[in-house]
């Protein structure tokens, strides 16, 4: 977490210094916001709008409950401090950082989005989908949209040095017109940047890459000094592998301790067991490098990974709450529960996804479990408890 802070604090520092002088960083945040890109609080109560402050204060609570209290992968960082107290400092840092850190990295994101509004880029970030459009006979309406894109960004400018004049001025008389003229010209820029990505996809059929995945690589290729840009490398690789080397040490551990050695070689030695464990680790990870490459395919990677989890995090939750909570709910109660419960929340999500933001599955999985537990526990009889013999 230090490393990420560490690297996102040295690009941070790039950006505002970056900025032309003109530019204060309290006007720079302004110019963001009458953009749209501040709107952080959506106080919604409609189910089906993703983010919101209730989804994120209730369903986000019941996923962070189930990632850092039942996941494999939290439990066994847990079990590797050296102490007990190390381990309950490492949970009460990620309580207290790992949200202002995650709109740290957010703010960052805003303030790269300001900086390419006052210096020129291409249409396309993604420059070898440019050259690939450039290949074919679609390129002289390529040539046109750059030319286009190129006016389009002259006349924001004109519009950011308005609505600039106005903030200096502090006068909304002129301020208010000249936001306005900000929208409309932004709207444009971004009307012809959709031009060339319909261009691309007519030109190149199977370029799947988002341009938007280039923005940031943009800014570190070409404005960064050059020994910024290796440690940023070696930051992102270092945060990559510290994170990859604990989910996959949680897979093989949970996969020979639950399946291998429960019901495949039960009595096997250490040493066979630890030699299972690093094949699996090897297959584990052979798994994982597949899902990577199909990662470009996704809209927003942390997205589905957190869509991913809500699915079934809910019914894990709910799991270890009847066992922490209503004691008198038996096991096979409980499991009927968990799968009835989990088959719910992915028929939800399958078939009424447009009705029900992700989030709230955390909620709705929790809840029917320990629910249906419940009822089901009135019904279904204890399987180790004997029935009364009849004379």
């Amino acid at each position: 977490m230090g490393v990420i802070l560490l690297g996102m604090g040295l690009a941070f520092a790039m950006i505002i210094q970056g900025l032309p002088e003109q530019v204060s960083f309290g006007e720079a945040v302004s110019i963001a916001g009458m953009m749209g890109k501040l709107d952080v609080v959506n106080f919604s109560f409609d189910l089906n709008e993703r983010y919101t402050f209730w989804s994120g204060i209730t369903g986000g609570l019941f996923l962070a409950l189930s990632y850092f209290g039942t996941d494999q992968s939290q439990v066994q960082r847990y079990l590797g401090g050296s102490s007990v107290s190390e381990s309950r400092m490492g949970l009460m840092f990620n309580a207290l950082l790992k949200i202002p850190m995650q709109f740290f990295i957010l703010f960052v994101g805003v303030m790269v989005f300001v900086f390419f509004q006052f210096q020129s880029h291409p249409v396309l970030f993604n420059t070898n989908a440019t050259a690939q459009v450039y290949a074919t006979p679609f390129a002289g309406e390529m040539k046109k949209i750059e030319a286009d894109y190129v006016l389009a960004h002259q006349k924001k400018n004109v519009a950011i040095d308005a609505v600039l004049l106005g903030l200096k001025a502090n006068n909304e008389a002129s301020l208010a017109p000249a936001v306005t003229q900000l929208k409309a010209a932004d709207a444009h820029e971004i009307a012809v940047r959709d031009r060339a990505k319909n261009l691309l996809k007519k030109a190149v059929p199977e370029s799947k890459s988002k341009d938007s995945d280039y923005v940031f690589l943009t800014f570190i290729m070409n404005y960064l000094p050059v020994g910024m840009i290796g440690l940023l490398l070696a930051v992102i690789f270092s945060a990559a592998m510290s994170s990859t080397a604990g989910e996959l040490n949680a897979l093989a551990a949970t996969t020979t301790i639950d399946f291998y050695k429960r019901l495949i070689k039960k009595n096997g030695s250490d040493r066979h067991y630890l030699r299972a464990s690093k094949l699996l680790t090897a297959g584990w990870g052979a798994i994982a490098i597949t899902f990577a490459l199909f990662a470009h395919l996704v809209e927003n990677l942390i997205e589905a990974v957190n869509i991913l989890g809500s699915i079934f995090y809910g019914t894990i939750l709910g799991i270890f709450l009847v066992a922490f909570f209503l004691k008198r709910v038996k096991g096979r109660p409980t499991f009927f529960a968990a799968l009835i419960a989990q088959t719910a929340v992915i028929v939800l999500y399958v078939g009424y996804s447009d009705l029900v933001a992700y989030l709230w599955y955390n909620v709705i999985g929790c809840g029917l479990v320990m629910l249906l537990a419940l009822l089901l526990n009135l019904v279904i009889p204890d399987k180790h408890v004997p029935s009364e013999s009849t004379n």
